[in-house]
């Protein structure tokens, strides 16, 4: 068996000064290309990106990987109402920086995708193209009120076979085909064990502190001129899971409407959303960077 693709562990300070991770991995031999941000989702961290990232490194781009603030090994913010994608995106302008970035390929998992639209809002010229991965402008309610309803809400958790089964619970409606050993590597992802021995969600509850002040009415944001900004004006790539409660076929219909030369792929039998390890999600993005430099 190959031994993992190695990367470098790089911290970065925030704009509020909080100390934030990113995993980074370096590329491959042969002519330097723009390198790629992955951002993942509300309560997920840099661990969800493990198994493209090496792939991504290996073909010739370095990769960071991000936890968001108050995710894994970033600091949790002092602040809950600086859980914003605002804010989130602020502290990946830092990161570029404070790397010597000044343009990156964005590849967004649900927030993530939120976020890379902010980006672009912010700072155009910083986004040289951008993956969304099953998310848009627009969300479906039922999608997101179902994550909300989990996200920040205590779990107790006695051992990895418990925490597992939590992960399985929550997600199996996005990947029915999982196994028992791919929900104890997904649980692995998603949970710390502290020092202690004990077992936690590896987020800050607080995160969801946001989304409760919000409201009902805030649960859907109407992100379409961000996005049309993005998509017109870039190379963009959108990921679907065909099962996806939170990006219906519907609203991936009107943003390739308003984005006509947006690619596109559609994930067979998996919700929400994508791991990027599908072959047709890994053969779409290899396919759409070939072009971007």
């Amino acid at each position: 068996m190959n031994a993992p693709y190695p990367f470098v562990e790089r911290r970065w300070t925030s704009p509020d000064g909080l100390s934030l991770f990113a995993r980074d991995y370096a590329p491959g031999p042969g002519v330097a290309r723009p390198p790629v941000i992955a951002i993942h989702g509300l309560t997920r961290n840099s661990a969800d990106f493990e198994a493209i990232a090496p792939l991504l490194a290996q073909s010739g781009r370095r990769v960071l990987a991000v936890d968001v603030r108050g995710r894994a090994r970033s600091d949790r913010a002092p602040d809950p109402m600086t859980y914003m994608p605002d804010v989130y995106a602020k502290d990946v302008l830092a990161l570029m920086e404070q790397s010597g970035i000044d343009r990156a390929i964005f590849l967004g998992t649900s927030m993530g995708g939120l976020i890379t639209m902010a980006l672009a809002a912010m700072k155009p010229k910083a986004v040289v193209a951008a993956i969304l991965n099953d998310i848009g402008p627009e969300v479906a309610p039922e999608g997101l009120a179902r994550i909300a309803a989990y996200s920040g809400q205590p779990v107790e958790i006695g051992s990895w076979a418990d925490a597992a089964a939590y992960a399985k619970r929550i997600n199996a409606v996005a990947f029915p085909h999982y196994s028992e050993a791919d929900w104890d590597a997904f649980a692995r992802r998603v949970f710390r064990q502290q020092p202690d021995g004990e077992i936690g969600l590896d987020y800050d509850p607080d995160i969801a502190v946001p989304i409760r002040a919000a409201g009902a009415k805030a649960l859907v944001p109407n992100l379409w001129p961000m996005f049309r900004r993005l998509a017109r004006k870039r190379p963009t790539l959108l990921v679907r899971g065909a099962n996806s409660d939170l990006l219906s076929a519907d609203i991936a219909g009107r943003m390739k409407k308003a984005a006509p030369s947006m690619a596109y792929v559609e994930v067979p039998g998996i919700g929400h959303a994508p791991m990027l390890d599908e072959p047709e999600a890994r053969a779409a993005i290899f396919e759409f960077l070939s072009e971007v430099d």
